[in-house]
């Protein structure tokens, strides 16, 4: 019998987000819009709805419909080098059963993978779940939380099947540069390793410090071995449409997931299929991609400002990317014990976050730490920073 072990922040959110009156700053999606949001979006005033309400509901296309597909494999291909094609790419339901068919074709007993650390937990428990050694990739403060390269030498294995990134990352909001990007799919080339990152938050590249490029998707690095798993819920604000990617220069790759596939889904809902292909239209993305990193940045200035106000008590890297922030708060010095002020601060204020250590470490890892997600709705988030500094006013200072 597999043994998986509680996924911590999702059970975490499933019991509490739900708190009546609660002021939700840990979603890390980009604040939900609806379709008629979309359609006003849309750049051509004879554009149609995203679906014909005479269109029969049929499965549709198996493995996601032409269009959608060629919309994705242009944002997973190099802007100079190849370009993918349709083929490169199958449609799943959401990034999560992307990452899941992924690490459940390609990584067995007796593999050995290699995942950062912190990262969404998933890609690091389901390899462990299928038999599977992992090494965790530990991220520091102190680098800014970006990977270090010298440390891939000393982690990696004989038997080292996979190398497992997030970028950007949640819950840091860190970005991995385009140079450590290279480096890491050039060790992995090298080794014949299969490289898979984890893109669900690209390309919301809000606050790179000036004259930094945005990294490229991994797929345009040059290793042919590379997965990304990609969806329409954080970066483009679609979460409820349930949609997400796999993409690969590797046919073999892309056939290995797609015969996994076929136990788990016949095909997305065609519904949510014409609604994200919509959205990646030239004639869409271009507008809700400006609305989501225009959000972003001016939610991000609102808690920088508040770090700053608060900084006897909280610290951060700042993030430059996606929704989250990993904050640490401190009280005489030392750090708070997070889960007890996560449950304490959603008892007394409403305000609802992510404690780091419960969530996305273990023991003392990350310990004091808060993610929070910040690009909701900016009356939501102002009113909920609000509250916050009052808690922290009457309660760690």
């Amino acid at each position: 019998m597999v043994r998986v072990n509680p996924f911590a922040v999702e059970q975490w959110m499933d019991k509490y987000e739900h708190t009546p009156g609660v002021l939700n700053i840990s979603e890390t999606c980009a604040a939900s819009i609806s379709i008629n949001d979309l359609m006003r979006m849309s750049t051509d005033a004879d554009t149609k709805t995203p679906f014909d309400p005479d269109d029969k509901m049929t499965y549709g296309a198996i493995r996601g419909s032409q269009q959608l597909r060629e919309h994705i494999a242009s944002l997973c291909s190099s802007e100079t080098g190849e370009k993918l094609s349709s083929d490169n790419v199958l449609i799943t339901q959401g990034a999560i059963q992307a990452n899941f068919l992924a690490l459940y074709t390609l990584i067995g007993p007796g593999d050995h993978v290699i995942s950062v650390y912190p990262t969404y937990q998933q890609l690091y428990s389901v390899p462990s779940s299928l038999g599977a050694e992992t090494s965790l990739w530990k991220l520091r403060e102190e680098h800014g939380f970006v990977p270090d390269l010298t440390e891939l030498e000393g982690l990696v294995k004989d038997n080292t099947k996979m190398i497992i990134v997030n970028n950007p990352n949640n819950p840091t909001g860190a970005p991995i540069p385009g140079k450590i990007m290279k480096g890491i799919a050039d060790f992995a080339k090298q080794r014949d390793i299969i490289l898979l990152s984890d893109e669900v938050y690209r390309p919301l590249w809000h606050s790179l410090s000036a004259g930094t490029e945005p990294p490229p998707p991994a797929t345009a690095l040059g290793h042919k071995r590379t997965v990304v798993t990609g969806s329409m819920s954080k970066a483009f604000a679609l979460a409820g449409i349930r949609l997400g990617w796999v993409v690969s220069p590797d046919s073999s790759i892309i056939e290995a997931i797609a015969a996994a596939r076929d136990y788990t889904t016949i095909s997305v809902s065609k519904l949510d299929d014409r609604v994200a292909a919509y959205a990646l239209s030239p004639e869409v993305q271009p507008s809700l991609l400006r609305r989501n990193m225009e959000l972003a940045a001016h939610n991000f200035k609102m808690v920088k400002a508040f770090v700053e106000k608060y900084s006897s008590v909280c610290s951060w890297v700042e993030p430059q990317a996606g929704t989250t922030a990993f904050i640490q708060f401190r009280t005489k010095g030392k750090p708070v014990v997070d889960t007890e002020f996560c449950l304490d601060l959603l008892e007394k204020t409403k305000v609802f976050v992510v404690p780091g250590s419960h969530c996305f470490g273990g023991g003392e890892d990350f310990e004091g730490y808060v993610r929070m997600g910040y690009v909701s709705e900016t009356d939501v988030l102002e009113e909920a920073l609000k509250r916050l500094g009052q808690y922290i006013e009457s309660n760690l200072l």
